[in-house]
This record gives structure tokens, sequence and C-alpha cells, in this order.
């Protein structure tokens, strides 16, 4: 499957090491601080996988140029 194709389901965002509660993530959206989810039907949405590795990488390159 082709990577820019791919989603992740808020059980795969743990996975991927998002530490976050869906709460904070939801938060975190309305601020333009994570990526915006994908609604796939009424009870059911999705993040594009690479949107979120670029998140985690950048957190990871703040994190790096605070030291």
């Amino acid at each position: 499957m082709q990577l820019e194709r791919k989603l992740v389901s808020k059980k795969d965002l743990k996975a991927l090491g998002v530490p976050y509660s869906f709460a904070h993530i939801a938060r975190l959206e309305e601020a333009g601080k994570f990526p915006q989810r994908i609604r796939l039907g009424a009870c059911r949405v999705a993040w594009r996988y690479q949107d979120i590795l670029n998140w985690i990488e950048e957190r990871a390159l703040c994190t790096q140029l605070q030291r």
C-alpha cells in the first residue's frame, strides 16, 4: 500500500507513539497543532499516516533544537 494513502485510526495513533488522549488530540486539531482528521463515516475518523509521521518528526526536531 502506498504510504500517502494509508490511514491511521485512533487506536493506531497510540501504537505510533502519540501519547495524548483523544480529547487532547481534538484540542490540538482545533488549535491547528495536529493534523486534521478525515471523517470516514458517522462514527469513524482517521488521519493520513504520512501527516502523523511528519507531525512526530516535527516534535522530535523541535526537542533537539531546544537542547
